[in-house]
């Protein structure tokens, strides 16, 4: 997926070691309506599904189209909202697998497999061969089909099951209604009984989930091949795939140009608040947004098991630093918020690349350097995010000027962005590596005195020093041994 790159803001905060704002807020305390932040979250999905950003938004657009011409009520409206906003928060679950499994970009794969019929067991292998480890030899390729063969119609329903289940779970940790969480467990469910994963028919589907299945499916070959093709997709897959009464309301001619026209605009965010349920709407507070924070973290860290837990452990070890520099209470909160959704751009970068056994090329580096900048594109979609989006984004400077996205140095460089990136460093280096094993406090400690002055500032090496002093550092290899296990074995 092709995404714009965010230009360096021009109202970057200064600060010098004198004059650091221990107490001033990141989020600002407006009133924030939570489909705002929905809306710019689920490009964080689409990014991880390989389609096109504002897939989310634009499947939202369909489905509440079909809410409104079924008239379901206030609830079940709100429900199905953000259950189509949020309908992938398991995608990132199955990626490393997925990557694994065919040798393939996981990106790749799963926006691809939503353009076939996986139910057509021969359309399925033609798919499998045409995209299973596509730059290998020929035995390799033989060698990669045949551990998808083994693995077999098991194997996809495990796949299935892990994205809907994980996914109907983190729509449980928000708070969302539990329609939404049984919307996104039944995403994948077909009318004939042949989905996944529990091959439920009928009306054992629940309302929301059938409608969430048909809108995706629409949303993507409209993208892809335009709305006459998804209509000729959904007449063949009526009463196999989709209920037949939601396609028969769906393609009814007098409302699809005004659908086609929201489709296609330019300002997805204003097009589907307009669908929110008017007398239920939903508002973020302190403990919503860190609800999403911590809903976010765990997507991004599920993404690769190299980096399983990471996101926590990093805002465990960033709020300690605030500590010790005794920061009120507000800004830790949202330092740690910072720490949680600092790596959401990586949702962007293969799996391919993230669990490579070996030390990234100059071109995969290349792409992995462009993950701050995707973090920062995010979640400054959201007007009160945008300081913390400031601060996200730049956890891969240096003081020196040397770091990236925009080679940032000195006091362009924020306090809580300096806390930030030693808060990352220090984690990353008592962790495991695909290259690497986790390295030892000593030799992390030695690397942190080192470049204090040059990559890190030196009173946050020291504060991070002196909280390790009291608190050790979390050690996650164990936890990270057993998800490679999971993904590998």
């Amino acid at each position: 997926m092709v995404m714009t790159l965010p230009n360096t803001p021009e109202d970057i905060q200064t600060q010098t070691i004198d004059n650091w704002p221990t107490k001033q807020r990141l989020v600002p305390a407006p009133i924030i309506r939570f489909s705002e932040i929905s809306a710019a979250f689920s490009v964080a999905l689409d990014i991880t599904q390989g389609h096109p950003r504002g897939h989310c938004m634009r499947s939202c657009i369909i489905g509440m189209r079909l809410a409104s011409d079924l008239q379901l009520s206030k609830s079940d409206r709100s429900a199905l909202f953000y259950g189509l906003l949020f309908k992938d928060l398991g995608c990132s679950s199955n990626a490393a697998k997925m990557a694994h499994l065919f040798g393939a970009d996981d990106h790749q794969l799963k926006h691809s497999f939503r353009m076939i019929d996986f139910t057509n067991g021969f359309e399925t292998l033609k798919h499998c061969w045409k995209n299973c480890a596509v730059e290998k030899s020929t035995v390799k390729r033989f060698l990669k089909m045949g551990g998808i063969l083994r693995s077999g119609q098991q194997g996809a329903i495990k796949l299935a099951s892990t994205r809907c289940e994980r996914g109907a779970e983190i729509s449980r940790d928000l708070q969302l209604p539990e329609a939404t969480a049984t919307a996104i467990l039944d995403l994948d469910e077909h009318w004939n009984g042949g989905g996944t994963p529990l091959g439920r028919k009928g009306d054992e589907i629940s309302l929301l989930g059938r409608i969430c299945c048909l809108a995706q499916t629409m949303e993507v070959f409209n993208q892809e091949h335009g709305w006459s093709l998804a209509c000729d997709m959904a007449r063949t897959r009526r009463g196999r795939w989709f209920d037949p009464e939601l396609v028969d309301r769906l393609l009814r001619a007098e409302y699809i140009p005004d659908l086609l026209m929201q489709l296609a605009s330019s300002n997805l965010v204003a097009e589907i608040s307009c669908w929110e349920p008017e007398d239920a709407i939903l508002l973020a507070d302190d403990h919503s947004i860190d609800r999403v924070a911590h809903a976010f973290a765990s997507v991004v860290d599920a993404k690769s098991p190299w980096t399983f837990q990471h996101s926590t452990c990093v805002a465990d070890i960033a709020a300690g630093i605030c500590g010790e520099f005794g920061c009120s209470p507000g800004l830790t909160q949202d330092i740690r918020r910072a720490a949680l959704l600092h790596d959401l751009g990586k949702l962007a970068i293969s799996n391919l690349i993230l669990d490579k056994p070996s030390k990234p090329t100059d071109e995969e580096f290349a792409q992995i350097r462009r993950h701050p900048a995707y973090s920062q594109q995010i979640l400054r979609q959201i007007p009160a995010f945008r300081q913390l989006s400031e601060v996200a984004g730049a956890h891969h400077e240096r003081l020196d000027g040397r770091g990236y996205h925009r080679g940032l140095a000195g006091d362009q460089i924020s306090f809580a962005t300096r806390i930030l990136t030693v808060a990352d460093c220090t984690e990353a280096m008592t962790a495991m590596r695909p290259y690497r094993e986790a390295l030892k406090w000593e030799q992390v400690q030695q690397i942190l005195e080192k470049d204090a002055g040059k990559a890190f500032d030196p009173e946050c090496v020291q504060a991070v020093l002196n909280w390790h002093d009291k608190h050790e550092v979390p050690s996650r290899v164990e936890s990270q041994l057993a998800a490679i296990e999971t993904v590998f074995a």
